[in-house]
């Protein structure tokens, strides 16, 4: 059995519709949406709407952890503009483009840019959407936790710890665990790039001392300080950033 695992594909799909090919499933991990890209300012839903002098600037802020001031900046921005239908609007355009390129099967869940309430009008016959539950793979039990917790980003799915816990409970005994965020594991969560630790979730790490599944697969740190290590019995892997590399990490047992 073969799965290919994707995340944080942040509008790439271009890549994601040959990211299923020679595999028997694909998972994905989320963050579909670019809302900015850090790396190429004038890509996505921000620089399209306000052009890429004001995405420098707002990534420059928010680089310097500034974030009240990047607040106070995009609110100048967004005045007079119907910030809820502009983002929609753009964010459709965007899930139109990536669910019609998942192969079949697709097996994905939540990232923290990602809009969920949108989800079931895209995801197509192929697709499961799972988020606090679980799915048989291959004779293996996967168990899906999206979104991410609450940051000073502020980005649209960001759950408290205790709903965010209480799906990672629900899942149970799991042979491969999969979410978006990583463990509250300081080499999983640090950005050696962006020099700054990213949210971890301590639930997952009690899971894993718990549950002791064979892998723990997530994303959201795009250049982990350690992208694989093990905790107890559990692999645990950084399955990438898929926006960048436009290559999936791989499954086979």
């Amino acid at each position: 059995m073969r799965v290919h695992v994707v995340s944080d594909v942040h509008g790439n799909s271009r890549d994601l519709a040959g990211a299923g090919e020679g595999a028997d499933a694909l998972v994905c991990l989320g963050d579909l949406i670019l809302f900015l890209d850090y790396a190429d300012h004038s890509r996505g839903i921000f620089p399209e709407l306000f052009g890429v002098e004001s995405a420098d600037h707002i990534v420059e802020l928010r680089t310097a952890r500034r974030f009240a001031e990047a607040r106070e900046f995009s609110a100048r921005l967004w005045a007079g503009v119907d910030r809820a239908a502009a983002t929609e609007a753009a964010v459709r355009k965007q899930y139109a483009e990536l669910f019609a390129a998942f192969p079949a099967p697709t097996y994905a869940t939540y990232g923290n840019v990602d809009m969920p309430p949108l989800w079931p009008e895209y995801a197509q016959q192929g697709t499961t959407v799972l988020d606090g539950e679980t799915a048989d793979i291959g004779g293996l039990r996967f168990g899906f936790v999206g979104g991410g917790l609450k940051t000073p980003m502020r980005t649209p799915y960001e759950i408290d710890d205790e709903t965010y816990a209480a799906k990672v409970e629900a899942l149970g005994e799991v042979d491969v665990l999969c979410s978006h965020i990583p463990p509250d594991v300081p080499e999983l969560c640090y950005d050696r790039v962006a020099r700054r630790f990213e949210r971890g979730s301590e639930a997952l790490l009690e899971a894993i001392h718990a549950v002791r599944p064979r892998f723990h697969l997530f994303g959201h740190v795009h250049q982990p300080l350690v992208q694989r290590m093990r905790v107890g019995r559990t692999e645990c892997v950084n399955v990438g950033h898929f926006n960048a590399t436009g290559t999936p990490w791989v499954l086979e047992w």
